[in-house]
């Protein structure tokens, strides 16, 4: 069962996965649109939207990740080095 309470509350932890997602969701959409603008100045706004967003999802990600909320597994040095050269070599 989620961690959702019954009688329709949400938690901080609710609110910080729905927020995470939801800084996702913002962030694919900037960068669309930044990918596709033809106007410098609109381009460079969009940009700096985009990386605010993201420092706002970093902000989330850590508050999480402090809680044990959001755990990813740590690569060790031999998968970063063979996933660099797999996209080095492109």
């Amino acid at each position: 069962m989620s961690n959702i309470q019954i009688n329709g509350n949400m938690g901080d932890k609710e609110y910080l996965s729905d927020s995470i997602n939801m800084q996702k969701f913002i962030s694919d959409n900037y960068n669309s649109f930044a990918s596709e603008c033809s106007d410098t100045n609109l381009k460079n706004e969009c940009l700096n939207l985009l990386k605010e967003e993201h420092m706002i999802q970093k902000e989330i990600y850590d508050e999480m990740s402090k809680r044990g909320w959001y755990q990813v597994q740590k690569a060790d040095q031999n998968q970063v080095d063979m996933a660099a050269q797999k996209y080095m070599k492109g």
